[in-house]
């Protein structure tokens, strides 16, 4: 048996003897209230919903930014073929929450079971996938190696591989050729990231990021006008996906904007929801007044200086109300978010210099004038104060609408695969 057959083996074994401390192990992240207590049991093998009638591609991602990438692509898919049923899978809940407020017609959401053989048969079992889509950095070996067994075809797409993670993997090259060899279809976001695979001795086709070409996320229309009713015409602006790293920055920018627009209000998002108290603190203590905003995501009247967005699935709402974005992960070394949310919503957007997760975003942005980078906290400022700052809103549009091509072309060879199964 070759290495990596063999690796494959004694992973599965390994997962296989986990399987009865998995109940512990989601009951430990449940206290801490990382797990759905309705949905806990999607995690061991037992769906929560139906399989529909029909064809059903399934699709998985893990981060917010691919799991929000694949309604677009489900929309494509229906769109030329209306009969196919869409499952989409996730493990985070901040992932479920954001996808919620953005479920395309024709698919449901459940939790990905946990890698062990005995709940991936279980819910391969029920869902009987025609097709297999995964968005996702990361590899499931065992749901990956029970489904390609069952003759389902496999794609994974929008792959990114940096230079670190291809280091990551190397000790293990052949552990992963032979995980990513079970995949009939790789397509990645750039040459980079196919030369990587290559030293891996796995082929992917570069086929674009499919992340440009991502619907807008959800709007709220009735808190929309209730906020464009509260503010009265003040200026409002976004810290948008913010980190520990980024809040500082913007914070400060924000004391020193307020000098010269008193009644100008930010948003706060952090990426991490769970942060918002954390947050609140840091603008208190900053001499900002701040509160937590309500579930439903509307203002109070009259709004203060400032205030924190505490759950997921409002980002469409406030990209909309806002002039200008900072998007975090920036300031951070984090590698950025994706600036294509607020380019899709008409808002400016500004960013600190790592950008490494979206650098081809972020190039063809500044290419076309359509985003701003910032530094520091006095950069920040002065860019919110700059009146030129719309004039990347148009530009900005235009270049995040240039991913729909290559969505339509990977709709077609996801449909090719399908087809080529019947």
């Amino acid at each position: 048996m070759p290495a990596g057959g063999a690796l494959l083996v004694g992973y599965r074994l390994a997962m296989r003897a986990l399987a009865p401390v998995a109940p512990w192990v989601l009951r430990r992240r449940l206290a801490r209230g990382k797990e759905d207590p309705e949905r806990m049991g999607e995690k061991l093998g037992r769906p929560s919903l139906p399989r529909p009638e029909g064809p059903l591609v399934w699709m998985h991602a893990v981060g917010v930014g691919e799991v929000l990438a694949l309604p677009a692509l489900a929309e494509a898919l229906r769109a030329r073929r209306p009969e196919l049923e869409v499952l989409i899978t996730s493990t985070s809940l901040t992932s479920a929450r954001a996808l919620a407020a953005n479920m395309p017609e024709g698919a449901r959401h459940q939790f990905l079971p946990l890698d062990c053989p005995r709940f991936a048969r279980a819910f391969l079992d029920h869902w009987r996938p025609d097709l297999s889509v995964w968005a996702e950095r990361d590899v499931w070996p065992v749901l990956i190696g029970e489904t390609r067994a069952r003759g389902i075809p496999l794609a994974l797409i929008n792959g990114r591989m940096n230079a670190a993670s291809l280091r990551a993997k190397a000790p293990a090259r052949r552990f992963f050729a032979a995980v990513y060899g079970q995949f009939d279809h790789i397509g990645v976001q750039d040459a980079g990231t196919a030369a990587h695979f290559a030293a891996l001795g796995v082929r992917a086709q570069v086929t674009g990021a499919l992340k440009t070409a991502a619907r807008p996320l959800a709007d709220f229309p009735q808190a929309r006008a209730i906020n464009v009713a509260a503010l009265a015409g003040r200026r409002l602006w976004l810290a948008a996906s913010t980190h520990p790293g980024d809040e500082a920055v913007v914070i400060a920018a924000h004391k020193a904007l307020l000098q010269h627009d008193p009644e100008a209000c930010l948003i706060v998002a952090p990426r991490l929801p769970a942060r918002a108290p954390e947050v609140l603190d840091a603008l208190k203590a900053a001499g900002i007044a701040a509160t937590l905003l309500s579930e439903d995501g509307r203002l109070p009247r009259p709004p203060g200086p400032a205030h924190v967005v505490g759950r997921v699935g409002q980002m469409g709402l406030w990209y909309r109300l806002a002039d200008a974005a900072f998007v975090g992960g920036s300031l951070a070394p984090v590698g950025g978010h994706n600036p294509n949310e607020p380019a899709l919503l008409d808002c400016a957007i500004l960013h600190g210099p790592n950008v490494a997760n979206f650098a081809e975003d972020y190039a063809a942005l500044h290419a076309a004038g359509a985003a701003r980078e910032v530094r520091d906290a006095e950069s920040l400022a002065e860019a919110l104060r700059d009146s030129s700052l719309a004039a990347q809103i148009a530009p900005a549009r235009a270049v995040a609408g240039r991913g729909a091509q290559a969505l339509q072309a990977e709709a077609a060879r996801l449909l090719a695969m399908l087809e080529a199964r019947a």
